[in-house]
């Protein structure tokens, strides 16, 4: 299936590694050309030499975007890169529960997960409206039984909601997508018979079909990727 999205250009943080990084290939394949965000230099330059060899353009910026003025600056960049799809995926996974946790915890779940998202959000949704197209995809963390991530995983739901009612009518849409337990091929968890872990892919295929064209009409949305095991640990 032509997916409309050859030419289009993407940024996605925390593109260095797993799901951010098979978002990054699948973008490409797709014919997008990425900007790969990542804080390790080597490791972001090996997802985008992945995306190039798609045959797509390809850049990197480097950036911890819970830093100052980061988050602004990689938005920046994807605004002059061309970018007219955000794929939020960056931010720590934290644990902890209710017993074991302090304000630290809680502040580093929201400044770790919210406020960079909305950030580079907020910089580069001008541009986004200016072209009256594009996207913004929120990739949220499993956060079953740990407490601060699961409300900084319910701020960054409900957020998107917020913004999708925001941008009605303006050709840009937001939704989020939220993913169960995600390994890699080297990874196994175990499982009862019939149960399968998710794999980056699987996350990277609902991105991919929420930043296309076929998915105008689709604003607002939670999108479970979990396999319908949303609580395992």
């Amino acid at each position: 299936m032509d997916l409309r999205l050859a030419g289009r250009g993407a940024l996605v943080t925390g593109a260095g590694s797993r799901i951010g990084a098979a978002i990054a290939g699948t973008l490409a394949d797709e014919g997008c050309a990425v900007l790969v965000h990542g804080r390790d230099a080597a490791a972001a330059a090996a997802v985008a030499e992945q995306v190039a060899a798609r045959g797509v353009r390809t850049e990197v910026v480097l950036g911890d975007l819970t830093e100052p003025g980061v988050a602004e600056e990689v938005a920046v960049t994807a605004r002059d890169f061309g970018a007219r799809i955000l794929v939020n995926n960056a931010g720590p996974f934290a644990g902890g529960d209710w017993g074991g946790t302090g304000p630290a915890d809680w502040h580093t779940a929201f400044e770790g997960d919210v406020l960079p998202t909305v950030r580079v959000t907020q910089t580069l949704l001008p541009s986004l409206r200016q072209h009256g197209w594009g996207r913004v995809i929120t990739v949220g963390h499993r956060a079953a039984g740990t407490a601060p991530p699961a409300v900084a995983r319910a701020a960054m739901v409900n957020m998107t909601t917020s913004l999708a009612h925001h941008l009605a009518g303006t050709g840009v849409t937001a939704n989020c997508v939220s993913p169960g337990v995600i390994v890699t091929d080297e990874e196994r968890i175990d499982g009862s018979a019939g149960e399968r872990p998710g794999h980056p892919a699987d996350i990277a295929a609902a991105v991919v079909y929420l930043a296309s064209p076929l998915a105008d009409y689709v604003n607002g949305i939670e999108l479970r990727v979990d396999g319908g095991y949303p609580e395992s640990p």
